[in-house]
């Protein structure tokens, strides 16, 4: 089924491409967003709709939920349409320039197209230790949608970064008893959250395990202990048991492109090559939010919005180069003035 032609086809609904619709309904395109997801907002709404969020400009911390829906609210008043829950396939070009996003059984023709799909598909690292393929889903979970789950339970969270951290200072007003495992002593969290932390482990509301590893993971039926091991002595270090019913893996996500690998773009280093306009090397195809790559990418949410707002504003002088270069300021568009 081939659907009606739009001027923009926008691949990715998390912030990058709602942010995207919204500045493209200031430009006066029509526009559609594209996600293989269920429902927009991307990772915010995904993996860690509970998160705080600390670094989008206006807020000093607010719920990724709370981000979302804000962005959905303001990425839609323009009338974009919303295609979810559609895996994509090919990426076609027409005789007469249109560009087709094909999914499994749907063609989307649009005039150009914005990539902006986050770093693809989320594919968590995995640890390799007895057990945690059998409980994955029956206590192992790599995100939290609702903190209210891990309400009087006994949780253990494995890693060192930034999620870890968060997932942390989140349930540890919730939880019976929450562990913090991480293999070695040094952070890969904000110097804020770490100290967060740490404040918290001296009053003894968490307990840390530095220079542990997983061992390994049991229960009948559901998660109910988990071995750990220090790592000081390697493998034959001293074991130590965990009673937990819940256990968060924060060990990070592969990037995958999937098929928009096969769409002819250049990529290096799984990201795709942009030029300071966020034009890709195929004409009519721009790209912007953490999946891009050049000298100085910052993976922000707000380098997001900004990199969309180029690349809209670049797909609409590819629409019609006599367009002005950019929409000017929103305090003086009409568009805005007559809502």
């Amino acid at each position: 089924m081939t659907e009606e032609l739009r001027d923009i086809t926008i691949v990715g609904g998390g912030p990058t491409g709602l942010f995207g619709a919204f500045y493209a309904g200031m430009r006066g395109v029509s526009c559609r967003i594209i996600d293989s997801l269920p429902e927009l907002g991307g990772q915010l709404t995904a993996l860690y709709p509970e998160k705080y969020i600390f670094d989008v400009g206006g807020f000093t911390k607010i719920l990724a939920k709370d981000l979302a829906s804000a962005l959905i609210e303001q990425g839609l008043q323009f009338g974009a349409e919303v295609v979810l829950d559609s895996r994509l396939e090919a990426l076609e070009l027409g005789e007469d320039g249109t560009l087709t996003v094909r999914t499994e059984d749907r063609a989307f023709p649009g005039r150009a197209v914005i990539v902006a799909g986050g770093k693809g598909a989320f594919i968590p690292t995995r640890l390799k230790c007895p057990g945690y393929d059998e409980f994955e889903g029956r206590g192992i979970a790599f995100g939290v949608r609702d903190k209210e789950v891990y309400r009087d339970r006994k949780v253990v969270v494995v890693g060192g970064g930034d999620t870890a951290m968060d997932f942390v200072l989140m349930l540890k007003d919730v939880a019976a008893s929450l562990t913090l495992v991480h293999r070695r002593d040094g952070w890969r969290g904000f110097s804020a959250s770490v100290r967060e932390m740490e404040e918290a482990e001296a009053r003894g509301e968490i307990e840390v395990r530095t220079f542990h590893e997983l061992r390994s993971i049991e229960g009948n039926g559901s998660l109910e202990r988990i071995t750990i091991f220090d790592n000081r002595k390697g493998r034959e270090g001293p074991d130590i048991v965990l009673e937990a019913d819940a256990m968060l893996s924060c060990l990070g996500f592969k990037p995958d492109l999937g098929p928009i690998k096969e769409w002819g773009l250049e990529v290096k280093k799984n990201r795709i090559v942009v030029d300071q306009l966020m034009k890709t090397n195929r004409a009519g195809v721009f790209a912007a939010g953490d999946l891009v790559g050049y000298p100085g990418k910052v993976d922000l949410i707000v380098a997001g919005f900004s990199e969309v707002a180029i690349a809209v504003n670049g797909a609409v002088r590819h629409l019609d180069p006599k367009a002005p270069s950019k929409a000017g300021h929103s305090t003086h568009l009409k568009v805005f003035k007559d809502k």
